[in-house]
């Protein structure tokens, strides 16, 4: 990492900006100027004030014009705030103009949630991700960390010499350390990928919960598994994949995995650095969409999730709508979703209503998509029948002289590997 050279001042008060170029984007801005509070909140940032800032035409340097760049600053100033938070995202020039302009640090969506995934980050895979996202945003903002100290230190002609010096070194460094990180992620990758591989050997089926960020997956997987997996009323609370496994009513075994939440506007960047934690959905049999109830933007996080699906290519998994947070809902809310979504599972992870109905339903799926089949497992291969005990697949077994009879239910995977020793 480049050499730090002052200890960053703590900041605590901040000032939002969202810059709309139509009257029509206000609704929309006001919406993500309200989670970009949260965000920002879950930092332990008070958010002392926030402007929707309306530019009919793009500015380069500021992203508006001068009247209410001075504005904004004025706003903020008279709040005592420390930082300046745009829900829009801000190039490395724009945000070295701003902070030469106010005198105040500047920043973005995409920093705030860096610093929030941060915060979250609790594997080595999540941790690695979540510094080298940072690493990567940080490399073009170099000359900015330079610019501050210049600042600071007078600013004279052999300074700003040494700080473009010092500026190709660090981004040297810098580059050096990314290419570090993405050789480790990869082993970390690999490691991973040969754990799922052994997991896939068992036949087991498997579930992903995706949603928006906060719709209470984490809650969910603990009341329908048992476990305790961390759970937090903040967004990100989740970033790593968390696999239980349940019983369903029948006594199949189902592996339920939680998976990092959805948000609107996640930078790219993030997206990618996270995707080993949503791979979780491409790898399951099906999709548990958990929506929460007590938002007031339902639809626009429905279509958040959507999205982020399509582009993960998991848009064709079968997929259950479930409604989560019942307890605190809106009945009128509710019964119009129950109208529009005649199918979808409306369900409260903390009293357990309606629970029962959707593993019963999870429970009919499985027993739709996996056959069951009779075996007859010689005795040398005692193995599979270790395997199959173990993933509790097996719904009838009787010992016999020439072997072990076996009435399972397997997903196709397996059954190839069975294949030899099929009844007939």
């Amino acid at each position: 990492m480049f050499e730090v050279r002052e200890k960053p001042k703590r900041v605590e008060r901040a000032f939002l900006v969202s810059v709309v170029r139509r009257k029509e984007e206000q609704d929309q801005a006001e919406s993500l100027l309200e989670e970009l509070a949260e965000l920002t909140d879950n930092l332990g940032i008070k958010v002392m004030g926030r402007v929707i800032a309306r530019a009919r035409r793009a500015y380069a340097r500021f992203t508006l014009g001068k009247g209410k760049v001075q504005e904004i600053i004025d706003l903020a100033q008279a709040s005592a705030c420390d930082v300046i938070v745009f829900d829009n995202a801000l190039s490395p020039s724009q945000q070295r103009n701003w902070e030469t302009e106010s005198n105040m640090l500047v920043i973005d969506r995409h920093e705030i949630i860096i610093d929030v995934f941060a915060e979250r980050a609790r594997t080595r895979e999540a941790v690695l991700q979540v510094e080298l996202a940072r690493m990567e945003y940080s490399l073009p903002r170099l000359k900015r960390a330079w610019t501050h100290l210049d600042r600071q230190r007078g600013g004279g002609v052999t300074q700003r010499g040494e700080g473009e010096a010092q500026i190709e070194l660090d981004q040297r460094m810098l580059r050096t350390k990314i290419s570090s990180l993405r050789k480790e992620l990869l082993e970390v990758e690999k490691r991973r990928g040969i754990q799922r591989s052994k997991r896939e050997k068992v036949p087991v089926p498997m579930a992903a919960l995706a949603g928006y960020t906060n719709a209470g997956k984490s809650t969910l997987l603990n009341k329908l598994t048992g476990s305790e997996v961390f759970v937090a009323d903040k967004l990100f609370a989740t970033l790593d994949p968390t696999s239980r496994r349940l019983k369903l009513p029948s006594g199949r075994p189902l592996v339920l995995t939680d998976t990092v939440g959805f948000v609107r506007n996640l930078p790219h960047r993030l997206v990618d650095a996270f995707k080993a934690t949503l791979e979780e959905a491409l790898v399951s049999d099906f999709l548990l969409q958990v929506i929460d109830l007590s938002s007031c933007e339902v639809e626009e996080q429905m279509e958040t999730t959507s999205r982020v699906l399509v582009e993960l290519g998991a848009d064709e998994k079968h997929k259950y709508l479930v409604f989560n947070k019942l307890d605190l809902a809106d009945p009128a809310l509710v019964k119009a979703l129950r109208i529009r979504w005649p199918d979808a599972f409306f369900v409260s992870a903390v009293t357990g209503q309606g629970l029962d109905d959707l593993l019963a339903e999870c429970d009919l799926y499985l027993a739709r998509h996996l056959d069951e089949r009779e075996y007859l497992i010689p005795h040398d291969r005692y193995d599979l029948v270790a395997r199959l005990r173990r993933a509790g697949a097996i719904m009838e077994e009787d010992p016999r002289d020439d072997g072990v009879f076996l009435r399972v239910s397997v997903p196709e995977s397996m059954q190839r590997s069975l294949r030899a020793f099929l009844v007939k």
